[in-house]
């Protein structure tokens, strides 16, 4: 036989005609939540109950009734809605809307830590609930994860119980109200507690949310408040967790144990979680699939091909002479893979990139790579590297002296010449093997704690190796670029690739009376990408010194602002340029007129150079506020 509880007997009879009761949610030390339908709206709703030993007590029986009613005025997609606060038939409780989904805390517990991306766009919602309620003056003095409920299917974050653990005096030690692994050292101190404490309830909820662990653990409740009040929380990036430096810095500062290091309020850490999601946004995958793989020289093909060069270039070598096969070994190694690279330009291209479109998608790129490999990640050169580096320099050494002997010892006649020509032969082949092996080596031994490849193919189809292989390929393109998707492209590179391919289809008397005006154009979207770096770069720097009403960053938000300005200006004359050849090409427009605007942009291009240098002094005045984050680059 089912036993049926009391509790639930009572309260429903108590309830009855107004809300009918399914079942029990769950219970703990703040009271017991049911499922219950309300009858005249005949809608699903979550009502919890404050226990009947608190609720004999008339100062927590107020309080409660106090808070619940504060919190009942709040309305906030992110908030949980309160619907009924009452006290009726002895019993006292609040009637909420009714989520269907889950903890944070059991989402962690069944399914592991959040992803950086999934984590961050929870936070942010969190942080924009909290920022509401502190507007209206309200803190919430628990915030933890299991008061965060995900919405199923949406996977909206919903923030409950505004107040009501201080209105219970939800003990975690003597006199002190809150969850001992959430409560900021202030709270645990007893002192007074303003919205800068919610912020390090959420640091701790984040610390949980992306590690799966607490900041301070311990054997009892006083033990975690002592650490609380007394030990420095650990770095976020020290546990090996993928989350990216400038969402591990934002966790780190909410756990400052200063209120004054925190994040200045809510609504500034939404906006730094935002600007944070923003930068990851998806690139498309033609993008992603060249970064990765088509763009590099370190497939199966390249593998097997590297393989058989060295063999082909000895086996010339041994009949047509030492010179033969080493121009074997130059061409094989060059001109074959400046092809290949060529071919795979050409087939991006076709598909409406261009190269400056890898600009952010290998950062995108290093950056995820960044993440993945700091898991575990030692710090520090080892032993292995030192070894692989000193033999692969040693070998190249040989190789050097060994291919000079090769072309010097032809013009010397002497009695031991091919015994001294095959040393050298010998030299050179075991010494460029030895080179080979020896770097590949060392590659793969960096490639552990870092991403070689990612970053060396970065700088070559960055530098000037990729704007040769795409110069090319685009004279083999045989028609124009077609139209691709614009999303992932800054601004300035959407205007600058249209105004090119304006000029391309231009008359060549056209194009050669405006000079080099491509060159022009890459030189502004340069600025204003450069521009657009240090404005990201200087929002990011006040945001995490907590300067953005210090007096004495007053310096620092004029360079921001004047650069933001100047950066409308390189864009704007981008733009100048795009809509004059548009009028070149309808005929309503003369080149005498464009060229008047081409020496206007070239002016602004100068300007944000010299902007750029006056500034530098900045970036060093921002550099010691954030010298203290802990999290590596």
């Amino acid at each position: 036989m089912t036993s049926v509880d009391p509790l639930f007997l009572s309260f429903q009879q108590a309830l009855a005609g107004r809300y009918s009761i399914d079942h029990e949610l769950g219970r703990g030390g703040m009271g017991v939540v049911y499922l219950a339908r309300e009858v005249h709206l005949d809608r699903l709703v979550a009502i919890k109950l404050l226990p009947p030993d608190r609720a004999a007590q008339p100062s927590m029986r107020e309080g409660f009734l106090r808070e619940a009613r504060l919190a009942a005025r709040l309305s906030h997609p992110n908030i949980i809605p309160i619907h009924a606060v009452e006290d009726r038939g002895g019993f006292v409780f609040y009637v909420m809307a009714f989520v269907d989904g889950e903890t944070l805390t059991r989402r962690v517990r069944t399914r592991g830590p959040l992803t950086s991306s999934d984590g961050a766009r929870i936070l942010r919602e969190v942080s924009w609930a909290l920022a509401y309620a502190h507007a209206q003056g309200l803190v919430h003095r628990d915030v933890k994860p299991d008061n965060i409920l995900l919405e199923a299917g949406t996977g909206r974050a919903l923030v409950a119980d505004f107040g009501i653990a201080a209105a219970l005096g939800q003990i975690g030690s003597e006199g002190v109200s809150g969850t001992p692994e959430f409560m900021s050292p202030e709270q645990a101190l007893g002192r007074q507690l303003d919205a800068r404490s919610d912020l390090y309830g959420l640091g701790a909820t984040a610390f949980f949310a992306f590690s799966g662990r607490f900041p301070f653990e311990g054997s009892t409740p006083t033990e975690v408040l002592a650490k609380q009040v007394t030990e420095p929380a650990p770095p976020l990036g020290s546990l090996g967790v993928a989350v990216p430096r400038r969402i591990a810095g934002l966790v780190d500062r909410c756990l400052s144990k200063d209120p004054e290091q925190r994040p200045a309020s809510a609504q500034a850490l939404a906006e730094q979680l935002g600007f944070a999601l923003e930068q990851r946004r998806e690139l498309p995958a033609a993008l992603r699939a060249f970064v990765k793989r088509s763009g590099r020289l370190n497939g199966g093909g390249t593998i097997i091909a590297g393989t058989a060069l060295l063999p082909l270039s000895i086996g010339v070598s041994m009949w047509y002479g030492g010179p033969a096969g080493f121009t074997t070994l130059v061409l094989g190694s060059t001109v074959a893979p400046f092809a290949y690279l060529t071919f795979q330009a050409r087939r991006l291209m076709r598909l409406g990139f261009t190269r400056d479109d890898l600009g952010p998608t290998f950062k995108a790129e290093i950056e995820q790579a960044r993440e993945e490999l700091s898991v575990g990640q030692r710090h520090g050169v080892t032993i292995t590297e030192r070894i692989f580096r000193a033999v692969a320099k040693g070998a190249a050494g040989l190789f050097v002296l060994g291919l000079a002997a090769t072309f010097v010892l032809p013009h010397f006649h002497m009695r031991s010449y091919w015994t001294l020509m095959g040393y050298a032969q010998i030299t050179t082949i075991v010494s460029l093997t030895t080179s080979v092996f020896a770097t590949v080596g060392l590659v793969a031994t960096l490639q552990r704690h870092k991403d070689v490849d990612s970053e060396f193919w970065a700088k070559v189809w960055m530098g000037r190796i990729g704007r040769s292989i795409f110069a090319v390929a685009r004279r083999f393109l045989g028609k124009a670029l077609p139209q691709a998707a614009m999303t992932h492209r800054a601004t300035e590179l959407s205007l600058g690739m249209a105004a090119e391919q304006l000029f391309d289809t231009l008359p060549k008397e056209q194009r050669q009376a405006l000079g080099d005006l491509p060159s022009l154009l890459h030189r502004l979207q340069d600025d204003a990408q450069l521009l657009r770096k240090r404005h990201e770069d200087l929002q990011e720097a006040l945001a995490e010194s907590g300067a953005s009403s210090d007096d004495r960053f007053a310096e620092a938000r004029a360079a921001r602002d004047e650069i933001r300005a100047k950066l409308g200006d390189a864009v704007g004359a981008l733009e100048t340029i795009r809509l004059n050849l548009l009028r070149l090409h309808a005929g309503s427009a003369t080149v005498e007129g464009l060229t008047t605007h081409l020496g206007l942009a070239a002016e602004v291009s100068e300007e944000v150079e010299r902007l750029v240098a006056a500034h530098d002094h900045v970036n060093r005045l921002l550099e010691f506020p954030r010298q203290p984050s802990p999290t590596p680059v």
